[in-house]
């Protein structure tokens, strides 16, 4: 029972029975004097004086000996702790000046920290060295999977994610990531991966594999996929399985479209061609008969339909054919330095001018074409000195020009070059069919001394500063595929807890009056913080944001136009903490100005919590000060100055507080959600605990 207690309070008690005690036996030596009649009114008042002197001198001692000796005890042992388990590398001078009465305890603890903290960083280097290679590796293979050009996503056999690369966020979340040990149903509809997964974790076979086509949730998108079940690591833990996963909506729609296309091709030549036979039919019965009627007017009105629906079914054949091959998007000094290289090759000079444009073409098909033109031109005896200008148009397009010097090209001789195979590198391929790729065409033009070939561009841009790129590495924990999983929240250890670390930016400090100006919130997966995976968003409180709170966290009435109200905002933030546990510093406060709004956002936010200002108070002790600044200090974490009081900033500093805090609680015995709990809910005096 006593060794429950916390050191101090026993030390209390002490103190207490020391003091009751004494007084009980002046009270039964009186009681004996009284007895034997010797008690007289000036001994019971010197008794009473005496009494009250050894009570003051009791609490006196225990307040020197409760502020020198266990405070400072439980100052040193939560040092040390901190050192032992969380990392800190910083010495224990603060803390042995405030245990100068332990004797050699203080100089003693603070030895053996030392000699821990540098067999600590010996062993870090030693295993650093070791794993320099295998770390140089494992980079290599991230950088290969974040490029391939297919989504892959690893899951357990609860369709959690253990893994997917930059392919897979711009598949399942639009360029949002989607989320370490988030269900892959919450992406895609349930019923082909369900369906794949049973039928290849039944067959037994560790080689077998099942395509599929699934849709996400929305049915925005077709994707056309591969499973393959891993082989199965642990005994009692179901395998999980490799999900490839590639986009083929527009695939889709472009082959329904020539399929269409075809039919109604069918359908529009099919009729007036039965029509034509039907009247050529009968012009041959009739021929020769002299009452025969004119049947020419019907065959020139079949004929013109036909020549109207052939030459309409092929301009809309030509419009579609970039639907379905792949322009890449191309710089266009890259494309005409690849130019410039093939017309060395072939002899001839070539100049250049182009603005920097990205145009979306088949690099490789206009080379050809224009080196092949300018074979043909050269063996003219036109020229053998070219220039290639791409210009920009009004409108969303671009010129290209091969200009010479030298006599004009004419349409009918360009037009009777089309159709012939451009020949070498490009077999069959036909210059006719390089335009018709890229929907265009080309013509002669002739001026005052400079003839030109011009080419159309259908789609192209000025190519302007590039904004810093969505993260395309790999995220992945492969440890979520074997970690066993509890029903009850409670019952789950701190390292099993998915949980979301959040901060909140206000306009003040009233939630029934003010609204919240930002909202950051950072991800913890299997006691890691998942970088990539970060919510981030100003918030438009449809008032006026204060001077003094502007001067606190620097968000300004401009920096908040066009910024989500905390209907959307918090709809947001309830997506990306589903599942999860949630974190915060003094959660109190920012949980009440969310749920104020849970009736505009259309969301409750009945998640598990976990405060760190309670968290705190277990390890350090409520007497201490549990401000964000003074966790930070403790833990030996640094906020940036320009960070401090931003969502963000103050988020971060939270997690990785929360991550330091971790092992110590362990180490006090408090492993899971429950026990945490349990412990916190002792601190009530300090702040109230939102769990139930």
């Amino acid at each position: 029972m006593l060794d429950r207690l916390s050191l101090r309070l026993r030390i209390l008690l002490f103190f207490a029975l020391l003091a009751g005690g004494a007084l009980l036996a002046m009270a039964a030596g009186l009681a004996v004097a009284g007895r034997h009649g010797g008690l007289t009114p000036e001994a019971v008042q010197g008794a009473l004086v005496a009494g009250f002197a050894i009570l003051g001198l009791v609490v006196w001692v225990w307040f020197l000996f409760d502020h020198n000796v266990a405070r400072a005890i439980d100052t040193l042992a939560a040092a040390i702790r901190a050192r032992a388990h969380a990392g800190i590398e910083r010495d224990l001078a603060a803390e042995a000046k405030a245990a100068r009465y332990l004797g050699d305890l203080a100089p003693a603890a603070e030895a053996v920290t030392r000699s821990l903290v540098e067999t600590r960083n010996a062993l870090a280097e030693s295993v650093a060295r070791e794993t320099t290679r295998l770390a140089a590796e494992k980079s290599r293979l991230e950088t290969l999977l974040a490029d391939v050009p297919v989504a892959v996503l690893l899951c357990s056999a609860e369709h959690q994610l253990a893994f997917y690369n930059g392919q897979a966020v711009d598949i399942l979340g639009g360029g949002t990531a989607p989320g370490l040990d988030r269900n892959l149903l919450d992406y895609l509809r349930e019923g082909p991966i369900r369906h794949a997964y049973d039928r290849l974790a039944g067959a037994g076979d560790p080689d077998a594999a099942s395509d599929l086509l699934c849709a996400t949730v929305t049915g925005a998108r077709l994707l056309a996929g591969r499973m393959r079940v891993l082989r199965r690591r642990e005994e009692g833990v179901a395998p999980g399985y490799v999900l490839t996963l590639r986009d083929v909506t527009a695939d889709i729609a472009a082959h329904t479209s020539r399929d269409a296309l075809l039919s109604e091709v069918f359908d529009r030549v099919r009729r007036p061609a039965a029509n034509l036979q039907t009247v050529i039919g009968v012009l041959s019965e009739l021929e020769g008969a002299e009452d025969a009627p004119d049947l020419s007017a019907a065959m020139r009105a079949e004929i013109e339909a036909l020549t109207l629906a052939i030459t309409e079914l092929g301009a809309r054949y030509d419009a579609i054919q970039t639907d379905w091959r792949p322009l890449m998007n191309t710089r266009s000094g890259d494309l005409l330095d690849g130019l410039k290289g093939r017309f060395q090759a072939d002899g001839f000079s070539l100049e250049t001018e182009s603005l920097d444009l990205i145009l979306q073409v088949d690099g490789f098909e206009i080379v050809a074409f224009w080196a092949w033109l300018a074979g043909r031109i050269a063996g003219e005896g036109l020229a053998t000195a070219f220039r290639i200008v791409i210009e920009e148009e009004d409108g969303p397009g671009a010129v290209m020009r091969l200009c010479w010097q030298g006599e004009p090209l004419s349409v009918g001789r360009l037009d009777g070059w089309l159709p012939g195979a451009m020949g070498r590198d490009t077999g069959e391929l036909t210059a006719r069919a390089v335009l018709q790729t890229h929907g265009t065409e080309a013509w002669p033009e002739a001026g005052e001394g400079c003839n030109a070939v011009v080419m159309p561009i259908r789609s192209v841009r000025r190519a302007g500063r590039r904004v810093a790129p969505l993260s395309r590495k790999v995220v992945y924990d492969f440890d979520l595929l074997s970690k066993a999983r509890n029903a009850a929240v409670a019952d789950t250890r701190l390292e099993d807890l998915t949980l979301v670390v959040f901060d909140t930016e206000t306009t003040g400090l009233s939630p029934s009056s003010d609204a919240v100006v930002q909202i950051a919130a950072v991800r913890l997966v299997n006691g890691k913080r998942v970088e990539s995976e970060v919510f981030d968003t100003l918030v438009d409180p449809g008032r006026p944001i204060p001077p003094a709170s502007t001067d606190v966290h620097g968000i300004t009435d401009s920096m908040v136009v066009g910024a989500p109200d905390i209907a959307e905002a918090g709809r947001r933030f309830h997506k990306f903490a589903e599942g999860a546990v949630l974190v915060a510093h003094n959660a109190p406060f920012d949980m009440e100005f969310l749920r104020r709004q849970e009736g505009a956002i259309g969301k409750v936010f009945d998640h598990p919590i976990l405060d760190t200002v309670l968290l705190s108070a277990v390890v350090y002790g409520q007497l201490e000060q549990h401000s964000l600044d003074a966790l930070t200090a403790r833990l030996g974490i640094t906020i940036p100055e320009e960070a401090r009081h931003t969502a963000i900033g103050d988020t971060i500093a939270t997690a990785d507080a929360f991550l330091k805090l971790v092992p110590m609680l362990k180490a006090r015995g408090l492993t899971t959600f429950g026990q945490v709990v349990a412990e916190v809910r002792k601190h009530g005096r300090l702040l109230k605990d939102l769990n139930g």
